[in-house]
């Protein structure tokens, strides 16, 4: 069945999963871990999408298990770690909107990285964990979508899989409210802060707090849609973990014209594909153009157009040298190199008799052959031969 995603969506993820790295090395002198977190997540959920795009492309065949169990895990993960990164994001904002002090010592700074590693990576491993609980079987494998999760349509479903991302959407949207209300009313203080700091502009502020609340506007409404769309299903009562986890090693596999009958999985499957990739591309727009990732490009691209120009304006001024006829630079560029003769020039004195008839040349050739001296050796680089009386050569 004809795909007409592809190449573009693989495409797309493994360029997002590039770009939304890019602005990582200030986001880390500013200790901004949320921020860290939220392109490390995405960068792992685009590349682990665009890999799977490019393997089961046109088949459904389970020709990498061992893949397929890290790309389930992966999108399992990814699916609370990027709210939770957005709520690490909220939250540091509203703690800037809020701040009493001015400065903020390294201890303080510390302690809020921590908890952003807790909210960012401990609530992905306890997903990873509560999924284990609900999850039917090893995993699927869809045709031009690659290797995806199964969980058991149980009760159980919904508290430890489903509502985990709508739960941390809406304590990120309570945060995101708190940070206007205090910028509104603190905002003196709020530019003192502002102007105290070295790695926190109000520019890349409002940035923060329009990632974080487009992530909070699309994020939310698809797990709420997702959620809508399994309690649509039928549901089977939970009888133990055994009975769930029965022949868990199977693996089912479906070709595109299979799944793609219902109109809900297709709906599911590129809803929660691309709201991943264009993560990354809105996280670029927002910081990839910024005054400090562009003073941070010329940094990186100065000295290599310094060195550029060093190179090639060393080699064309020794071409420009060369066809000028500079003997320094001719001498200069066969150093290091093989040998190079130039013979000198040879210049004949040749006397033009009046007349109305042009000048004509006559060659005794075999007296020059009779009068040829030996060949020149080592001590006589030099050579000299005699022609008729028409005209003499010397060498120079």
């Amino acid at each position: 069945m004809s795909n007409f995603e592809y190449p573009a969506y693989p495409i797309l993820a493994l360029i997002a999963a590039v770009l939304v790295l890019i602005p990582m090395p200030w986001h880390l002198q500013a200790w901004n871990s949320g921020t860290c977190l939220f392109m490390v997540w995405t960068a792992i959920g685009c590349l682990n999408l665009g890999v799977n795009a490019i393997v089961w492309n046109a088949d459904a065949i389970d020709r990498a298990p061992i893949w397929c169990d890290i790309s389930s895990h992966i999108i399992v993960a990814v699916a609370v770690a990027i709210p939770a990164s957005s709520l690490c994001i909220n939250r540091r904002l509203y703690k800037i909107a809020s701040v009493r002090a001015v400065r903020i010592s390294k201890a303080e700074k510390r302690r809020a990285v921590l908890v952003d590693l807790a909210i960012g990576l401990g609530i992905p491993v306890a997903q990873l964990l509560f999924e284990y609980i609900v999850s039917g079987h090893r995993y699927d494998i869809y045709e031009q979508v690659g290797c995806y999760p199964y969980v058991y349509p149980t009760p159980l479903m919904f508290p430890f899989v489903l509502v985990w991302p709508i739960i941390i959407g809406l304590c990120s949207a309570v945060y995101c409210l708190l940070s206007l209300r205090a910028f509104a009313i603190r905002r003196a203080q709020f530019n003192q802060f502002l102007a105290a700091s070295s790695s926190l502009t109000m520019g890349r502020y409002f940035r923060l707090m329009a990632l974080a609340a487009v992530e909070l506007l699309c994020t939310t409404p698809l797990a709420g849609y997702g959620l809508y769309l399994n309690a649509s299903g039928p549901i089977a009562p939970w009888i133990s973990f055994a009975d769930t986890h029965f022949d868990y090693g199977r693996v089912q596999l479906f070709p595109a014209v299979v799944w793609k009958m219902s109109n809900t999985a297709v709906i599911s499957f590129q809803l929660s594909r691309w709201s991943v990739v264009l993560c990354g591309l809105l996280f670029f727009m927002f910081f990839g153009f910024a005054d400090e990732a562009r003073r941070n490009y010329r940094k990186i691209i100065d000295p290599v157009a310094a060195l550029i120009r060093r190179r090639f304006g060393s080699a064309k001024s020794t071409h420009e040298s060369l066809k000028s006829g500079d003997k320094s630079a001719l001498q200069t560029a066969s150093v290091g190199s093989l040998p190079v003769y130039y013979p000198s020039a040879t210049t004949f004195a040749i006397p033009v008799e009046k007349s109305d008839r042009p000048p004509q040349l006559h060659l005794d050739l075999e007296a020059a052959a009779s009068d040829l001296s030996p060949p020149p050796t080592a001590h006589s680089p030099t050579w000299s031969f005699r022609t008729s009386s028409s005209w003499h050569g010397h060498a120079v």
